[in-house]
């Protein structure tokens, strides 16, 4: 597995990958969240904010030289220790239940040191089942739980600080 930072020049392959990622979680989301637009797309309204904003990263998930999915990392607070968030995270199902999802997080996590607070979806039970079992082996369960805008979360420092 390697993980590539996304390129400007690269972004529009960022936003094709983005169309698949919208189109999974639509199911998880409220009907009003997921409507497409009069182009038939989703269109995530942050992507250009990872090449105009300080804080944002974006990256691709490659396996074996293929595109593989992609993380969007911000930096959501800087106080005394910064604090890193998984804004999106995006396996392509056929590369899904083969340990790339949880080694990109890992490696993710040990590039930002500092806090980190991970959010999913409520009704996303894969993303519950996924993260937990990710972030309770990275933190060796040095991790605790809250709610961030209506949805769980998982709170725990990298373990490289």
């Amino acid at each position: 597995m390697e993980l590539i930072k996304a390129s400007f020049e690269k972004k529009m392959i960022l936003r094709n990958l983005m169309e698949l990622y919208q189109y999974d979680m639509s199911q998880f989301e409220d009907a009003s969240e997921n409507d497409v637009n009069e182009y038939g797309l989703f269109d995530y309204k942050y992507l250009d904010h990872y090449w105009t904003e300080e804080g944002r990263f974006p990256f691709f998930i490659m396996e074996s030289g293929k595109m593989a999915g992609f993380a969007l990392v911000r930096k959501i607070a800087d106080d005394e220790s910064p604090k890193f968030s998984i804004a999106e995270f995006f396996i392509l199902r056929k590369y899904r239940g083969q340990g790339i999802g949880k080694e990109v997080a890992h490696k993710v996590f040990g590039m930002f040191k500092g806090n980190w607070s991970v959010s999913w979806l409520d009704k996303n039970l894969p993303a519950k089942i996924f993260w937990k079992k990710a972030i309770i082996e990275y933190s060796d369960g040095k991790c605790s739980e809250s709610v961030q805008a209506g949805n769980p979360s998982l709170e725990f420092i990298s373990r490289y600080c």
